[in-house]
Order: C-alpha cells, then structure tokens, then sequence
C-alpha cells in the first residue's frame, strides 16, 4: 500500500489565510524541559504535528502526566512522577525521531540513568549522536553502548565544564543547555548556535529557575542550580513554515497571509524574498506574502546559521528561483547533502546543476569534502506534473510547492512525512484553494 499519497493538479495561485502555531524546532525541545521541573509545566501554541505526539509518548513512558488541548494548542506537563522506561518501549515509539537523545541530561538529573535507541531523522546530511554523547561525557556521563542502544549513567552527578562547539550545532546546543542547567558549578559553552528558537528554549529554562547569559561572541554561560521549577511559556512561531508558505504564493504567483509570521525572526528572508521580486505587508496579526506581477529575479543565496539564511529556507525558495530570469546561486553551507530533492524538480521541467565546489561568496567546510551543496538554477522554465516521492521534511514541502505550481497533474507519493513539521497542511492547501486530493 502506498503511504500519503497526494493528488495535486498544479497552475493555481495560492490565495487566502493560513495560521502557523508553534515553531517544530523549539516545541518539543521545550517539551523535554519540562523534565527538569519539580512542578507541572504548561506550553501554549502547541501545533498538531507528528513530532509532538512522538515527544509525548516518550514522555508518557517515563511517567510524565500530559494533558493537550489540541483545539487551543495548550499542553499540560506532570513530571511528579518521572521513572525509567524500557528501551524496546522508548526504540518502538520514538521510530525515526532524533529526539530522544535530548532526553539524557534531564533524566540523569531526574533518575541517574538514560536509555536512548538508535536514532533516525531526515536524511539530509551528517547527524552523528556521538558528539552529543561527548558532551555528555563532559559533564560526567558514563556511555555504555549495547546492541540495542545505549545506556548512560551518571555515578558521580553531572558537573559543570567547558565546552567549545567546532560548528555552531543547534543540537549540540541544546543537549548543553538542558544538561548544564542542574549540573555542580558553572558552564561555558563556546561558539554556540543563538537561533531563535534556541533563545526561546533559554527563556523556558529561565523561567523555570535557570541562571543562563549569552554573550555576543556567541558564548552561553549556565550557573547549574539544585532546583528548577515548572514553567508557563507561549512557543514562538514557526518561521520555517511562514517561510514555507511564502515561497508556495511566490511559486504559485499567489497571495497568502500568514497569521502568526512574526518579521523579526524572518529578516534575512523577507530581505531575499524582496530581492527575488516577491513582495510583503507586515502586521501585528502576521504577514501577507504575495506575488506582485513582473518577473522575478535571479539571486545568489548562502545558508548559515542564524542570523544568516536558514538551511531550511533554501528548499521551498529553491522552487520559486525555478521561475526567475537569468541563473541563480544557492550555496548550502549547513548540511552537505541538501539537494537531493532537486532531482524531482528537475523531472518536472526545471533546469538545475548541482556542484561539489563553493559557488558562494565564501568556501565552507564541505568544499574539500565531495558533497555536492552548491546549485545553479537556469529559469524562468515552465514546469510539468510529474509523479514524485518525498525524500524529507523540507523536501517533501518543496516537491509540494512544485507540484502546485506545475501545469497538470502530479501524484506526490510519502507525504505523511510532511505531517512531522507542517500542521494541518492540507487543511491548509483547500483552504488556499488548492486543487488537492488525499489518496492514501
């Protein structure tokens, strides 16, 4: 049996309202958190994605109590009775999510030990657990790796350190954050990842009791306490999927208000969005993103970590530069292996090479390592509806995009993967008018 399979017949703007809730990259961070209290936490603006049912069953396992309103997007966490889950239950429900590996710094403060499987995730680049388990090891951890996992111990406590990230790792950040907040004494962590969503998670901690600083050179100080409380936070929006959804009505040559999209988190995208030809309204409710007429234009685009263009920006835009005149540039400085996706686009009539050299302003550490991360896309090239597979989260939404702004009809096979970072997508796509059916 096919799994999601997505009917689309393409060539229709884009045109309405979509709401974005709480951003996929902090929620269920903020989610983990809540372990470290010794009273109830409670997180608003919750979307309903696949991530957030992962991160709750995990949670149920080691005995927190949840409550989630779904239809208000209010989560309700009890950690009054955190316990040991068995390592068959944590591997059967986590699947594919690289999620539980966060779990370790909380449940060694809570419990002494930590069981996590083998983790998965998208398969868009390197993502190896061992330098979190490093860092684990730092604060004190002792790493024992079994068949079916691994276990983690921590005989003497964890103790505060130095730890000076050789990439600003948002994940490497965030075991560091979650694990040096209780631990003996003072941590320092250099070179660290300052997104904002990162920051939101800093906010959590804070309220819940944490003594945390972050310096401009990218350096985050955490003073461990003994104690930390439950927390009452709203999640800041999801800027990825505003982003989603600004290069869909770019694409589509649509108009699509996005309640929800807040402009500071989105400044270097509104600033590319603009330079490409696309045009925006900011207001206090969200911020509408529409095609104004004309042609678009070529760009040149390097990924960095923020406060540069996200690497998850790039995919969806990647769509709309197929529509552009003359050849642009997107340089991918953050995982060496993002362009996998381009190959169905390509199937649909776009014009697209992909490079193993750095065609961006700077060489990056993937130049000298045979990763193709650099493409030129040749437009503006009409596309075609063509059967395609999902390969990813992002690449998945990006074949979406194409498909509706293609001529004629596509089958989109694998889209519940979709489902893992975009809430109510194709709530979401009828309600913008979208031609789309659900086959499986």
């Amino acid at each position: 049996m096919v799994d999601g399979l997505l009917q689309v017949e393409g060539g229709r703007p884009l045109t309405g309202e979509i709401t974005v809730r709480g951003a996929k990259n902090l929620v269920p961070k903020a989610m983990v958190a809540a372990l470290l209290g010794s009273s109830p936490s409670v997180l608003r603006n919750v979307p309903l994605i696949r991530d957030v049912d992962v991160v709750s069953g995990l949670l149920s396992l080691h005995g927190v109590s949840i409550d989630y309103d779904q239809r208000e997007g209010v989560l309700q966490l009890d950690p009054s009775k955190v316990e040991s889950a068995h390592m068959a239950d944590i591997d059967a429900h986590a699947g594919s999510s690289r999620i539980p590996i966060l779990f370790c710094g909380p449940l060694l403060h809570r419990l002494g030990e930590a069981f996590i499987p083998d983790l998965g995730g998208c398969r868009i680049g390197d993502r190896p657990i061992d330098f979190h388990l490093e860092i684990l090891r730092q604060f004190g951890a002792v790493v024992d790796k079994q068949a079916q996992g691994i276990r983690l111990t921590a005989p003497h406590g964890l103790n505060g350190t130095v730890i000076e990230l050789p990439y600003p790792s948002v994940g490497a950040t965030e075991q560091t954050l979650l694990t040096a907040v209780r631990a003996q004494g003072l941590t320092e962590l250099r070179n660290a990842a300052v997104e904002p969503e990162i920051m939101d998670l800093v906010d959590v901690l804070q309220k819940m009791g944490a003594i945390i600083s972050v310096d401009t050179d990218r350096t985050i100080h955490v003073e461990g306490v003994d104690e930390l409380c439950g927390y009452t936070h709203s999640a800041l929006p999801d800027r990825i999927e505003a982003a989603s959804w600004a290069s869909a009505a770019l694409a589509t040559r649509g108009d699509v208000f996005v309640r929800g999209a807040h402009q500071s988190h989105m400044t270097t995208f509104l600033n590319t969005f603009r330079k490409v030809g696309g045009a925006f309204d900011v207001t206090d409710a969200g911020i509408r993103f529409y095609h104004p007429g004309g042609d678009l234009k070529s760009i040149v685009v390097e990924t960095n970590v923020h406060p540069g263009f996200m690497t998850d920006w790039q995919q969806p835009l990647v769509v709309a530069l197929t529509q552009a005149q003359g050849l642009s540039i997107v340089h991918e400085t953050v995982y060496e292996n993002r362009f996998g996706f381009t190959g169905a686009l390509r199937k649909m009539g776009a014009t697209i090479q992909v490079y193993r050299e750095c065609l961006g302003g700077t060489e990056c550490r993937f130049g000298q390592r045979n990763f193709y991360h650099s493409a030129v896309i040749s437009g503006p090239t009409p596309l075609t509806g063509a059967d395609i597979v999902v390969p990813d989260l992002r690449g998945g939404f990006s074949h979406l995009i194409a498909a509706l702004a293609a001529e004629g009809t596509s089958q989109v096979e694998g889209v519940n993967l979709i489902d893992r970072g975009y809430e109510h997508f194709m709530s979401k796509l009828e309600s913008l008018n979208a031609a789309v059916t659900r086959l499986a």
